[in-house]
């Protein structure tokens, strides 16, 4: 089963470029393109990532994406939400063997598309700093004191109709309770409007959502940067849609634990 079809699977079960900011006010302002040091460059170099993700970074950015949020050699990431390891294997070789990465896959997501696990576990498998975490979401725990949690074009998940009403709060609570004082959340998605049901029906979410949810978690709002904003995307159509995929107007936000 393709990600796609995700929504649509877990419906039928049972479960308990660059334009300007987004305007979500607050304390942060719109960040330039930071200088991408040099763990995260030799990170992007690492010969073991796959063709296929590096084929990926001109769209994506991680580069500068990682550099923004701030990636040290030594820190304690989790990739939240990890997929098919894109960021994982970056974050691996970014933090080095003094640092570790967690890569958090939801059980759920497996049941219905089983290679998520088998990807989960090829990453782990290849780097000896990466540790694979796989739960429900309503089961996760986090390790302790990390230094960033990191989560890509996933958070609208969160939000998906059968998971409880509670999901994004209780997650978010996790996340906080994991990280240490002074430890940064990061969060990347598809821009989308704000309408009830955005999430299942177009696979974004409204970044103004977002924001008042996470900081009702206690965190901080830290600013946001434009490396992945699309003038261009209607915000109307499904990532998927072959018209805009690839091309989403994403926000990046990015949020600290006081």
């Amino acid at each position: 089963m393709t990600r796609r079809h995700l929504t649509a699977a877990l419906a039928a079960m049972t479960i308990g470029a660059t334009t300007g900011g987004l305007g979500l006010g607050g304390a942060g302002a719109i960040a330039a393109a930071p200088k991408v040091p040099a763990n995260i460059t030799a990170a992007l170099a690492d010969k073991a990532r796959p063709e296929a993700d590096v084929k990926r970074d001109a769209a994506r950015h991680p580069g500068e994406l990682l550099a923004w949020a701030g990636v040290k050699s030594g820190d304690k990431a989790v990739d939240f939400i990890m997929g098919g390891g894109y960021f994982t294997r970056i974050l691996s070789a970014a933090v080095g063997p003094k640092g570790h990465v967690w890569a958090y896959q939801p059980s759920e997501f497996i049941k219905f598309r089983a290679a998520y696990g088998e990807e989960q576990k090829t990453v782990a498998g290849a780097y000896a700093n990466v540790t694979p975490i796989t739960a429900p979401f309503g089961e996760l725990k986090l390790p302790d004191g990390v230094d960033l949690v990191l989560t890509v074009q996933n958070y609208h998940d969160l939000h998906l109709k059968p998971f409880p009403a509670d999901n994004a709060a209780k997650l978010n609570a996790e996340i906080f309770r994991a990280l240490k004082p002074g430890g940064t959340y990061v969060v990347v998605d598809h821009v989308g409007p704000a309408e009830e049901g955005t999430p299942d029906k177009l696979h974004r979410i409204d970044p103004a959502q977002v924001k008042k949810e996470v900081e009702a978690a206690g965190f901080k709002f830290v600013g946001e940067t434009d490396l992945l904003r699309a003038k261009d995307d209607p915000h109307t159509a499904n990532v998927f849609d072959p018209s805009i995929r690839g091309k989403t107007d994403q926000f990046a936000m990015k949020f600290r634990k006081p």
